[in-house]
């Protein structure tokens, strides 16, 4: 389809859905995301800034105080502050440290970023090879704006826009989990060990969880109700959390303690100054209590999954490698568990 036919379908859906975001939008067209920013559908008004990802998100510090947004099609994780300690370089993996702004980064299917103007909001967004936005950045109001633009006119490209690729990965995992997780499980020493095991073993995650044991993972009743008391308890206490949310090219993680929620129907929602969480529970298919060794102690972990097995979302009590996990978060999770976990 040509961007100009592309651009009056767009035109034709939000006049008769005025409210869709871009996103629903290219659902309903059966489209990636990058093409309506390509052809500035929707409102959108869009410059090609190539295909130098790792160059352009090394100089995201320069921005100053910005809004960056991950998300997953079940959930919107949105995170105010600035980029700090940014580790990208050739590897696949990257890394951002900063106070506020927490990623980690999986570089091997990235492809085009666009500086992108909608409704008065300005923003640079990383697109993967499928179109599939991976990650955006949205100016604020402390937002360092010659940087902006002096980053937009370093990077304008008018190299040809690369096409398209089919990069879905069709996993075939065994289907048991082995005799030997159990015991590599408990031998693990920190809670990084354990993607490691799932792909030594060439198992799903919610294999392994439903393998292990009640003591070190457990599934919830009610996994809706579940995660809004558990995050109405943090809040009203103030118990600072650790929030996980992804997609296959990056994780964005909020520390701290949460305040505002509300419900917007099967959203819901943390609404606080610099830390905004979407959460679709009609999606949430799943909840699991998951509990690993580490040699800080036993942490523990409420994980979120939809129907297909998908991680939805991931929460922890802060905490830093080296300290032992928050007395607090551990009582909160075993308090929803109605077997004990393991604790020697």
């Amino acid at each position: 389809m040509d961007l100009s036919t592309l651009k009056e379908q767009a035109q034709s859906l939000l006049t008769t859905e005025p409210h869709l975001r871009i996103k629903n939008v290219a659902d309903k067209l059966g489209v990636s995301e990058r093409d309506l920013v390509q052809a500035e559908c929707c409102g959108v008004r869009s410059v090609f800034l190539g295909t130098q990802f790792r160059e352009i998100f090394r100089r995201l510090g320069e921005l100053g105080h910005v809004m960056a947004l991950t998300r997953n099609p079940w959930c919107v994780h949105e995170k105010q502050g600035n980029y700090e300690k940014i580790s990208v370089g050739k590897a696949p993996v990257g890394l951002v440290l900063g106070a506020d702004i927490d990623l980690r980064l999986f570089l091997s299917n990235w492809q085009t970023v666009w500086a992108v103007s909608q409704d008065s909001r300005h923003s640079i967004q990383f697109f993967d090879k499928a179109g599939v936005a991976i990650h955006k950045v949205y100016l604020t109001e402390k937002t360092n704006n010659e940087a902006f633009h002096q980053l937009i006119a370093d990077f304008t490209s008018s190299e040809l826009v690369p096409p398209l690729e089919d990069i879905t990965v069709h996993h075939q995992y065994t289907s048991q989990a082995p005799s030997e997780l159990r015991d590599e499980w408990l031998s693990m020493q920190d809670t990084h060990d354990f993607f490691p095991l799932l792909q030594k073993w060439n198992i799903h995650r919610l294999t392994a969880l439903a393998s292990a044991g009640n003591d070190l993972a457990q599934k919830l009743e009610n996994p809706t109700s579940i995660i809004e008391k558990i995050l109405t308890h943090t809040a009203n206490t103030r118990l600072p959390i650790m929030c996980f949310v992804g997609n296959p090219h990056l994780i964005q993680i909020h520390t701290g303690p949460i305040q505002k929620l509300l419900r917007t129907g099967p959203w819901f929602n943390v609404l606080d100054p610099t830390f905004n969480l979407h959460l679709n529970t009609n999606d949430i298919a799943s909840a699991w209590v998951v509990n690993k060794p580490s040699q800080d102690g036993w942490v523990t972990s409420l994980e979120l999954y939809e129907k297909g097995g998908e991680m939805i979302a991931q929460f922890f009590g802060a905490r830093k490698p080296g300290n032992p996990e928050l007395p607090e978060w551990r009582q909160l999770m075993l308090s929803i568990c109605s077997k004990p976990l393991k604790s020697d």
